[in-house]
């Protein structure tokens, strides 16, 4: 399968909530990094990926565009989703680069605008301080400890 064949099936996966298949597209000791989740190595990408798809319940992915050659690639996608902690529907528009060694992704760096997401999911208070470190860092303090939580519950 070619690198932009792994995209598309990824992406598909994310959509049909198929966080297993995602997880495998991951080389061992592979990163991700987006706004929420920093820093996630090993098997921490596949985990919250696995978390992410097990705990939506209207988890919608649109695929806008992806492209791939041997080593790099990227995809533009869109997801829509009710952020479960408040139950506010977010449409979050995401833009991925992604790097590829032997067929699986070694690297992917997400990002879309914080501040808009946080105005969406958390409301007024995300949309008033949603640009702050504040917000930005109970967020990711949130998020890594959900991961941790789910990763020791679920192996």
């Amino acid at each position: 399968m070619t690198n932009e064949g792994l995209l598309q099936q990824f992406y598909a996966a994310f959509d049909a909530k198929d966080g297993e298949t995602m997880a495998r597209a991951y080389a061992p000791g592979a990163t991700f990094s987006d706004p929420v989740f920093v820093g996630l190595k090993d098997g921490e990408p596949g985990a919250m990926w696995r978390m992410l798809t097990s705990r939506s319940k209207d988890l919608a992915i649109e695929l806008v565009s992806c492209e791939a050659d041997d080593n790099s690639g990227s995809a533009h996608w869109i997801a829509t989703y009710t952020f479960a902690q408040t139950g506010r529907k977010v449409v979050n528009d995401v833009r991925s680069s992604f790097r590829f060694a032997s067929g699986q992704i070694t690297d992917q760096k997400d990002d879309f605008d914080f501040h808009r997401w946080s105005a969406q999911a958390l409301g007024l208070p995300g949309k008033l301080l949603g640009g702050t470190p504040i917000i930005r860092s109970g967020v990711r303090r949130k998020a890594r400890a959900g991961l941790d939580a789910f990763v020791a519950s679920h192996g």
